[in-house]
Formats: C-alpha cells, sequence, structure tokens
C-alpha cells in the first residue's frame, strides 16, 4: 500500500526542514490516480513516467503504460481502477479437471 511521501524532520542544522521520503510498493491505481492528476496538470507523459521513476524505482509502470493511461484518460476515462474485461473466461485448472481431461482423452485415442 502506498501512503504520501513522508516528511522526515532533519537532523541538521536547519530546524523544521522537511525531506520527503520516497514511495515504496505502490498499487497500480494509485500510479494511475498520479497520472491522471499530473496529465490534468498538463505534464507530459514523458515526464509523467521521470518524475514517477524517481519515486517509485523499480516498481514504476512502463513508460508505454503511462503513454496508455494518458490515452485513455484524454479518450474520456475517468476511473483508475481496472475495468471488467470482456471475452471468453479462463478456464478452471483444477487437479480433477486435468484428470478427468486425461481420461477423456486416454479413452478417445484408444477408440481411434
Amino acid at each position: 500500500m502506498c501512503s504520501t511521501a513522508l516528511c522526515l524532520q532533519s537532523s541538521g542544522s536547519n530546524e523544521g526542514e522537511n525531506i520527503a521520503a520516497p514511495l515504496q510498493d505502490c498499487t497500480i491505481e494509485e500510479q494511475r490516480g498520479l497520472v491522471r492528476f499530473l496529465w490534468a496538470e498538463g505534464v507530459k507523459p514523458v515526464e509523467i513516467h521521470r518524475r514517477m521513476l524517481a519515486q517509485y524505482g523499480q516498481s514504476t509502470m512502463s513508460q508505454r503504460k503511462v503513454y496508455e493511461s494518458v490515452e485513455r484518460f484524454k479518450s474520456g476515462r475517468t476511473r483508475v481502477t481496472e475495468e471488467g474485461r470482456f471475452g471468453r473466461p479462463s478456464t478452471s485448472r483444477t487437479q480433477d479437471h486435468k484428470s478427468s481431461r486425461k481420461d477423456f482423452l486416454r479413452r478417445n485415442t484408444e477408440t481411434s
């Protein structure tokens, strides 16, 4: 879970000076929210990605994903959460299904 940047009080001579700690382990939804916010402020996708890399490091979404998110927001998307997908649902891969499939194949190859 991602929290806002933590402001830590500096141990230096400037009392009250705040130092922002880098963000770690943020969800894709939180990163999309940041992309949406910065894009709404007029920041270009390449700059958005550069700024995110500085804070999120290796857990940053790819530059391509930043561009794709910006394109979706341009076309009217407002949500940062995953939308349901259309198409054929994935099949179940339980051990029962695997063994019944093997039995079916074995019976049908023996008769041919």
